[in-house]
């Protein structure tokens, strides 16, 4: 269980932050040289060294995003180069990208991040394309919206990239290109001219996440714990009902890999901010504010508290709850995780996505006056970045591509780089783990600054 330092602020750990912005600069730039336009994704590293690795093209986004986020928070004109211009060049492939379910990850990373420096005054010179980056996100939206399956009782869900009966966890990440379609007034089509709503299968598919995906505790199965989360859910296609629990890159059905578990922490934790935006008259026709926000509430909190449960006491996660090999390691939730141990690896990126979720529902809490809940997971989310800006998950080596260590990818297809003599891979960094360890860091610097506060649909206009 995660010990939470409650004495911690984001002033706290402003120099952390700082120190990350340095490392972080030559490292993007390098990674840019080596991955230039045209070339094939960087995704994970191995020897430390960034390399492709195919499966869906799903990281572009993160590299370019990058480079935007270090630009916010270094004001690094040749940061933003790489990111401005890698995004015009490579990115509109990713905006039309019929095959994944990664648009929110792919084009708000990108796409999102220059509207959104736009919109805050920071680009006065590039103010006459927002209107160009407006266009690309309504047209990624549209797409992810059109990856619809429709499941029992009315409901629905974006599809995964294994085709129409594959609820993924991963997409309530994804999900705020909807967000940011609903608020740029993205209009789609379907059959027969039907129009399709961005923020009606935001919310059902948010619906549908929280019923299949996300357990509390309640009986559904022998294995029912609360805020356990499941990676995948499979539905007939034929009559739209659920059939069973499944995973792509966890351990088992039965157990919780904790990116997919991080991915639906943060994603109902910034949903429930974009919330906070829309009017009462945006929201009744989908249920209202009342049952969409305790919908969303309710599994931010159990996924939330389950996490904090069942993470070792300093923020890092393993890659699975229920990796077989923990038992090896006695009791493991009691003390600090081990990057390297001959068992099980650590899974640093699901720590990165999950304390920015921790940090987000602990805000918004602490702002609705549950302050003692809300305190609960900002601390939480404090202490587990504290983690993760330090050795040996900081990759301070200027000589590693990385900036966060002891990432996995997919553990059970092997993929991940274990070095000689060890059992198990770590030591390696991978593209999401990158980018949202510097979202969580530019999300507490700019608090600790006093700057406009950080979140992928802010601001509504241009200040």
């Amino acid at each position: 269980m995660i010990t939470i330092d409650s004495s911690l602020s984001p002033a706290t750990l402003l120099p952390q932050t700082e120190r990350l912005w340095q490392i972080a600069a030559p490292k993007i730039s390098r990674i840019a040289e080596r991955f230039p336009h045209a070339a094939p994704s960087p995704v994970i590293t191995k020897a430390g060294r960034y390399e492709p690795q195919g499966w869906t093209e799903w990281t572009r986004g993160f590299q370019y995003g990058s480079a935007l986020l270090a630009f916010d928070a270094t004001g690094d004109e040749s940061l933003l180069a790489i990111g401005r211009d890698g995004t015009r060049r490579d990115m509109a492939s990713h905006v039309t990208h019929f095959g994944v379910h990664d648009h929110g990850f792919n084009n708000v990373s990108t796409y999102g991040n220059m509207r959104r420096l736009i919109l805050e005054g920071r680009l006065p010179g590039e103010a006459n394309q927002l209107e160009y980056y407006d266009l690309a996100l309504k047209a990624s939206a549209a797409v992810q919206a059109s990856r619809w399956s429709r499941i029992e009782n009315g409901g629905g869900h974006i599809y995964s990239f294994n085709g129409p009966h594959s609820l993924f966890s991963d997409t309530m990440r994804s999900l705020r290109v909807l967000a940011i379609g609903h608020l740029v007034g993205a209009q789609a089509l379907g059959e027969n001219d039907a129009p399709i709503n961005m923020l009606d299968r935001l919310v059902k598919h948010a619906q549908a996440n929280a019923t299949y995906n996300v357990y509390f505790g309640e009986g559904r199965d022998a294995y029912d714990l609360r805020g356990r989360v499941v990676h995948e859910s499979i539905f007939n296609v034929n009559d739209g009902r659920y059939r069973c629990p499944s995973t792509q890159q966890g351990y088992s059905p039965f157990t919780t890999w904790t990116r997919g578990l991080a991915w639906v922490m943060l994603g109902y934790a910034e949903q429930l901010e974009f919330l906070d935006v829309l009017s009462d008259a945006d929201l009744a026709p989908h249920g209202g504010r009342g049952a969409i926000e305790t919908m969303m509430l309710r599994a931010a909190r159990a996924t939330c508290d389950f996490f904090i449960e069942q993470t070792p006491t300093d923020g890092i996660a393993y890659w699975d709850t229920g990796a077989p090999g923990l038992v090896q390691l006695g009791d493991y939730l009691d003390r600090p995780a081990d990057p390297f141990n001959a068992h099980e690896p650590v899974d640093s990126s699901a720590s990165a996505i999950a304390c920015q979720g921790l940090l987000r529902l602990g805000r918004r809490l602490q702002q609705a006056g549950e302050r003692e809940a809300g305190d609960r997971y900002w601390a939480a989310g404090l202490t587990t970045l504290r983690s993760l800006l330090q050795e040996p998950y900081l990759a301070t080596d200027p000589q590693h591509d990385g900036l966060l260590l002891h990432t996995i990818y997919h553990r059970p297809r092997n993929w991940d780089y274990t070095p000689p003599g060890s059992r198990v891979p770590h030591g390696e960094a991978c593209m999401w783990g990158d980018y949202h360890l510097l979202e969580a860091a530019l999300y507490v610097s700019r608090l600790a600054k006093t700057q406009p506060y950080y979140a992928f649909h802010l601001p509504l206009h241009a200040g």
